[in-house]
């Protein structure tokens, strides 16, 4: 020990009052470090005495074993034998296997109004197990589905007829519809009856029913039910703007030329008014498609 004090003094320059105390931490922490292993090796080579728990066990397994004879017992006295859960009596039904409580709630269930239509009603009685639902199936005098009488199919074949001939819509004209008229196409609602008038007005009214695809949120099932109950009439003339006089903000204002209205302004100002629509196509940043799409809404001389 005296070794052992002299030794951690001259390596760690304790003074001797601490050193006393380093060895008594070091034995302290020492003992804690193997107490728990020392705890464990005792209680596994210690002796142990499990006659009550065995004891517990075996009344378990007894008491498995009597509910299992039981059950084999229920089994074999029970018979299988064609039933209507309508009308059988609660002895006939425990015959089958059924317990006390689940023929109690059988005749309750009747008593109450309730019938058993189908044979898969019979689950609807609450405890019924599926296995026990799929042995009885073959004996159950009810029919596996409810198949509907034809007469009564043929009744609602005139109201169909009647009721899709009263949906047939007669054509309208597309640049005089209103939302009402665009709300009895399936799949135009409030939001997209708006959006088609408000987009027809910025155009100046539609001259092809392909601009239909330029509308936000149209799909084309949707506008294939447009096209097939609306028309444009062939006496219908747009709105046309004079692209002599028109100034770059209300030429922008149109779908079609917001992205060419300056273009239009300058060439106006270096080489004159336009003689005829057909001069845009000298505009450089006008493209061959979009002069298809936008000469029908122009005009040079506003007499026309």
């Amino acid at each position: 020990m005296l070794k052992l004090k002299h030794w951690i003094k001259a390596f760690f320059g304790f003074p001797k009052s601490q050193v006393n105390g380093f060895v008594v931490l070091l034995f302290v922490t020492t003992l804690m470090l193997f107490s728990e292993p020392l705890w464990r090796w005792w209680m596994v080579h210690s002796p142990q005495d499990y006659t009550a728990d065995r004891a517990k066990l075996d009344s378990l397994v007894s008491l498995w074993k009597a509910d299992s004879v039981e059950g084999q017992i229920k089994t074999s006295v029970r018979e299988l034998f064609r039933f209507d859960p309508n009308v059988a009596p609660a002895g006939d039904l425990q015959k089958l296997g059924f317990s006390d409580n689940l023929s109690t709630r059988i005749l309750r269930y009747r008593e109450k109004g309730g019938k058993f239509r189908i044979k898969s009603d019979l689950l609807k009685i609450y405890g019924i197990d599926s296995a026990f639902y799929d042995q009885l199936l073959p004996f159950i005098s009810l029919p596996q589905q409810i198949t509907p009488d034809k007469r009564e199919a043929k009744k609602y074949e005139p109201a169909k007829h009647a009721s899709a001939v009263k949906k047939a819509i007669e054509k309208f004209d597309l640049n005089n519809a209103d939302t009402s008229q665009l709300k009895k196409i399936y799949g135009i609602g409030d939001k997209l009856s708006l959006r088609i008038l408000k987009y027809r007005d910025l155009l100046g009214g539609f001259v092809s029913m392909g601009q239909l695809k330029e509308i936000y949120g149209l799909d084309s099932l949707v506008i294939n039910r447009l096209t097939q109950n609306s028309e444009i009439r062939d006496d219908f003339t747009p709105v046309k703007i004079n692209i002599n006089t028109a100034s770059e903000k209300q030429l922008s204002s149109h779908p079609y030329l917001n992205k060419m209205a300056k273009a239009l302004v300058s060439y106006r100002f270096q080489h004159g008014n336009f003689k005829t629509v057909e001069e845009i196509r000298n505009i450089s940043a006008v493209d061959e498609q979009l002069i298809g799409r936008i000469i029908p809404y122009l005009t040079v001389n506003d007499d026309l």
